[in-house]
């Protein structure tokens, strides 16, 4: 199998995933549970990563994810993810989540999330993908932050 390691910019990775909360998403207290949501950063960030590196990808491990607002039945949720980081075969995405209110138009930030695939050729052994390149400063900042949770997890190994 041939593969295009030709470096990418952030652009290229970015997903938006936009999905109505119903009342089947709720836990006791009429709240978006938890693990729906998680499920859903999961999927967006593993999108992100398939975009960047054309391969299927697995989840390695996510940050820790702090929910900073609850998500309501009713609300919209949207999840904002790119690569924020490349090694040789494992990525890092940002997954950003929004909760709006569809009638008022009313946005709240609920959390960010940060959370590592590695990429798998066609035999599901880990494959190189290309690397990213940043070009604005707040890409750069993003990436020397990125730099700093990958050898956190890696000495936590």
């Amino acid at each position: 199998m041939i593969t295009d390691l030709t470096a990418k910019n952030t652009r290229a990775s970015r997903v938006t995933l936009s999905q109505l909360m119903h009342p089947e998403h709720a836990n006791l207290l009429g709240n978006v549970h938890g693990g729906w949501i998680m499920k859903l950063v999961d999927e967006a960030g593993a999108l992100a990563c398939m975009r960047h590196a054309q391969k299927k990808v697995v989840t390695v491990a996510i940050d820790s994810m702090t929910f900073r607002q609850p998500i309501r039945i009713g609300d919209l949720i949207i999840l904002n993810a790119e690569v924020t980081y490349t090694g040789r075969t494992s990525m890092e995405a940002e997954v950003q989540v929004v909760a709006e209110n569809p009638v008022t138009g009313e946005r709240t930030h609920t959390n960010t999330a940060y959370l590592v695939y590695v990429a798998l050729d066609d035999d599901g052994h880990p494959s190189a993908v290309p690397a990213l390149i940043v070009e604005t400063d707040e890409e750069k900042a993003r990436m020397a932050q990125a730099k700093k949770r990958q050898a956190h997890r890696i000495a936590q190994k």
